[in-house]
Formats: C-alpha cells, structure tokens, sequence
C-alpha cells in the first residue's frame, strides 16, 4: 500500500471511530399522530397561550399544519410586535392598551420562530427585539454578579436559549454574557439539569459553528466536551436522559455532535427507543414538549436554524375529525391532596371524574372549600405560585409529589391521577 492509500485508510478508520447521535428509525404514523395533537394549541391564539415553541417545531419537524401553521406565525409578529409598542409607550406611563412585555425566553423562542421561517430580523423592528434580548441578558448578568455567587432572575435555561436566538440570527454577544453560561457549566454543576446542559450544549454548538467570540474558542470547546458528559452520565436504566420530558432536548443536542467509539451512538438509540415506546403508550400531551420531540424524530436541532431548509418537503397533517361514540357518565374517582408546608397543615379526598387532570382536582378542591391557589401562565402550562395563601419567594417553587416522595414530571394541566392517589403539594427551596 503506498504512501497515498495508507493515508485514505487512515483517515477511514477516524472516521469510522467518529460515533454520531442516531435516533432509530420512526413509523411516519406516529410522528403524525404527534404533530395532531398539536393543531387544537394552535387555535388558541390569546397572548397568554401563544407559543412560538409549538412553531419552531414543526418547521423542523416532517409535518406541516399548512395555512393554519402560516397564520399562526402571523399570530406571533403581530402579539410580539404590539408587545414591543406597548413596552417602548410605557416610559411615558401609557401602556393600558398593550400586553405585557414577553419573557427572556418568550422573546428568544420568537427569534427561533422568525428564523424557522428563514427570516433574519432586521431594520428598526428587528433592532429593538436584539436591543430588548440582549438587554434582559445584560440584567441577568448583573443578577449573577462578578463572583458568580448569585443566580439569574429566571434561569440558566432561558439564559443560553437566549444566546441560541441571537447567534442563529447572526447576533454576536459580549464575551462576558457567554463567560456567565461557560462559568455555571464549569463550576456549576448544581443547576445544571439535563434541560440546561442540553440548552447550553446548543448555545454553545452555534457559537462554535459561527466562529464567534473566538477569543473563548478553547472554553467554549471545553464545555461543549463538559456537557456531553453531563448528559450521557445522566441516562437512566430504562434509556432516558434524566427523565422522558428532558430526552428529547437532549437528543437535540446530542445530535450535533460526535465522539471516538461507540458510546454516543449506543446512548442515542437507546434513548431513541425508549422515546418511541413511551410514545405508543401515549406519552407527551404537552405542547412545548411536542415542540422538542418533532425536530428529534426528523434528526434536526435549533442549531439546524442557522441555515434552516425552509423547501424541505413534509406531510401535511389533518384535522382529526373522528368523533367519540357516546358514553356513559365517567366514574367517579378520590384523589387525596396534602399540603404540608402551612400551618394548620390541610388534607382533603377530592372527588372528580376518572381522566381529570391534576389541574381539575385543584379547582374542585378549591369549590369545596377550604383549599386555594393561584397560577400564572408559562409556556409550559400554568404554573402554581400560591398555595393556601402562601406565595412563593425567590428561589422557591411548590412540588408536587406522589406520596411519599416521587415529584411528579407533568404540570399541572397534563398530570392526570389515579384513583385512590395521594399527591402533596410541598414548598421547597433551590
């Protein structure tokens, strides 16, 4: 073998050592039946329950809603722009017609948006969305302060979700931003869930891919190397990444990068099967969850929206028009609610038709007296803040439990108990 087929064999055998992310193959079926249970979310336009999620994954799914999908986009430019109006009018203490102000993350996720419809933001309009992202990351960089003792004001999630969103529109971030997300991976490692190592692997990745801020080029190589292992050590026997709600962002994210022997590829088809049986079994009814599972299923990622493929052929998707034949009244089924962090500490059997959601269950204990609560909008459903008049603090959350001591993984509105279930309500602190 000479000199020039020695180095051809060579560099066939790195290459073949290089594993990539696969997920195993998936029955068109069943990524259809998914995209349905997306399209009665999208008939909900009010500004509380639009979701630039539910957008971003389609665009990079194999499915379309068609007009339907068009006309939700057009939902968002004109909820998001009458934000902006309303936010720039406050300063002059008018802002009675216009909604609230978005999120960090609501913002960042409508940048993804603007750009799965390959649209870059520009002129007056998009200057002031980069102005308003960049300046929530500047707040919560002086909320993490210089030591980096302290925490951001929402998350390290949204945090990298929102240098994601500038740098797939080509929006380059000061060093310092970046070095706040590289110092929690390094140093961190408390708040680094499964769902934040998986954001900020993606952050990462696009920054790399578009050479930016090369002056942290070998940091930023580094944490990618961190988070991969962070993800990979936190699969569980059954194949899920810390737990079914946080492996698809992890296949993501895992699906950009590559690594020598077999481990990667072994971890993501073994993922990829256990996301497929959950499926059958009729698994992920939360729409921003199905965001984050269509683009796995296709093999795309956000990071794919620095040059999305918006002539990509998909399969349009139907309304789902079957009607249920009648039944019989449901049956009628007790769910126990606990709450112990208040004093006189408060325990209620709660009737409600078989198939409530957890979120049915408060409200009937609530007409029943004795029990209250309170939520707020999230992009992942309603949030609890108050139980029992007790509200929240910073750095504090209500967990709910199945008794005795296993947290619950769905919100509120897709949780759906068991008869004879006890679930506690428990205020804990991070």
């Amino acid at each position: 073998m000479g000199r020039l087929g020695a180095l051809f064999f060579l560099l066939g055998v790195l290459g073949a050592l290089a594993e990539h992310c696969q997920m195993p193959e998936v029955d068109s079926k069943l990524v259809e039946m998914l995209g349905q249970r997306l399209l009665p979310w999208m008939e909900q336009l009010s500004p509380e329950q639009l979701n630039p999620s539910i957008y971003v994954g389609l665009r990079l799914s194999s499915v379309q809603a068609a007009a339907k999908e068009s006309f939700y986009l057009h939902s968002l430019k004109v909820h998001y722009q009458h934000s902006l109006l309303g936010s720039a009018s406050s300063d002059s203490g008018d802002d009675s017609d216009f909604p609230a102000k978005p999120s960090m993350g609501q913002l960042a996720l409508y940048l993804l948006a603007l750009r799965a419809n390959c649209e870059f933001i520009r002129g007056h309009k998009g200057d002031r969305l980069v102005s308003q992202l960049k300046g929530f990351l500047e707040d919560e960089k002086r909320a993490i302060g210089e030591g980096h003792k302290e925490h951001p004001n929402t998350s390290y999630y949204q945090y990298g979700l929102a240098i994601l969103a500038l740098c797939v529109h080509q929006k380059r971030v000061h060093n310092s931003v970046v070095g706040k997300l590289l110092h929690m991976v390094e140093h961190d490692q408390a708040h680094l869930s499964v769902d934040t190592a998986a954001m900020a692997g993606l952050a990462f990745t696009c920054l790399k891919r578009s050479n930016f801020n090369p002056e942290k080029k070998e940091q930023v190589t580094q944490a990618i190397r961190m988070v991969r292992e962070k993800v990979l050590r936190a699969q569980t026997p059954e194949g899920f990444f810390g737990n079914i709600y946080s492996t698809p962002l992890a296949l993501q994210w895992l699906m950009t990068s590559s690594m020598h022997g077999r481990r990667l590829g072994t971890a993501c088809h073994k993922a990829g099967a256990a996301l497929l049986a959950s499926l059958q079994e009729g698994a992920f009814e939360n729409a921003l969850m199905i965001s984050q599972l269509l683009p796995t299923l296709n093999h795309k990622s956000y990071v794919d929206l620095i040059s999305p493929d918006c002539q990509a052929p998909r399969a349009t998707l139907e309304q789902d028009t079957e009607t249920l034949p009648q039944t019989q009244v449901p049956e009628v089924i007790r769910v126990t609610l606990k709450v112990s962090s208040i004093e006189p500490p408060y325990q209620e059997s709660i009737p409600v038709p078989a198939g409530s959601s957890l979120e049915d269950v408060l409200k009937k204990a609530q007409k029943l007296g004795r029990f209250t609560y309170e939520t707020q909008v999230s992009l992942l459903g309603p949030y609890v803040t108050s139980v029992m008049g007790k509200r929240t603090q910073e750095q504090e959350f209500w967990q709910f439990l199945q008794v005795p001591d296993t947290p619950l993984l769905q919100g509120i509105a897709d949780y759906r108990p068991k008869n004879g279930e006890t679930i506690e309500l428990r205020l804990v602190s991070w």
